[in-house]
C-alpha cells in the first residue's frame, strides 16, 4: 500500500531559479529608487523648514539648505514670486517631483534593458 505523502518516496517540488541578471537589475533599481526618494525628501524637508521659519543659523537647517541646493536640479530660481515661502515651495517642490519622475523613468529603463522578456527558468528537484 502506497500513501500519497509516503516519507520513503522521493518528493518533488518546482523551484524558480532567479538568474543573476534579474538580481542585479533589482539591486540597481532599488538603489536608484532610494537615491531619488532621498533627494526628494531633502527638498521636502527644506520646504517644511522654510514654511516653519526655522533658524537659518541652526546647523541642521544649514545642512538641509546646502544639500537641497545641490539636488535642486538648477531650479532654485526658476520661479521668482515675492515671498520666500512661495518661491521655495514652487522651485523645490518642482525639483522634488522631478526627482520622483526621474527615479521612475530610470528604473523602468533599467528593467526594460536589463530584462529582455518574461523568460523564467524552472527546474525540478528531488526532495529526500
Amino acid at each position: 500500500m502506497t500513501y500519497i505523502n509516503d516519507p520513503r518516496e522521493p518528493q518533488e517540488e518546482i523551484v524558480e531559479r532567479t538568474p543573476t541578471r534579474i538580481r542585479v537589475v533589482r539591486i540597481v533599481n532599488a538603489v536608484v529608487h532610494a537615491v531619488c526618494w532621498i533627494f526628494a525628501l531633502v527638498l521636502i524637508i527644506h520646504i517644511l523648514l522654510v514654511f516653519g521659519e526655522a533658524n537659518p543659523g541652526n546647523g541642521f537647517a544649514q545642512l538641509i539648505d546646502q544639500w537641497s541646493r545641490g539636488v535642486s536640479l538648477g531650479l532654485r530660481n526658476l520661479f521668482t514670486p515675492d515671498g520666500p515661502k512661495l518661491r521655495t515651495l514652487l522651485n523645490d517642490g518642482l525639483a522634488a517631483l522631478l526627482w520622483l519622475i526621474i527615479g521612475g523613468v530610470v528604473t523602468d529603463l533599467v528593467s526594460r534593458i536589463g530584462l529582455p522578456g518574461p523568460k523564467r527558468v524552472w527546474y525540478r528537484r528531488t526532495l529526500s
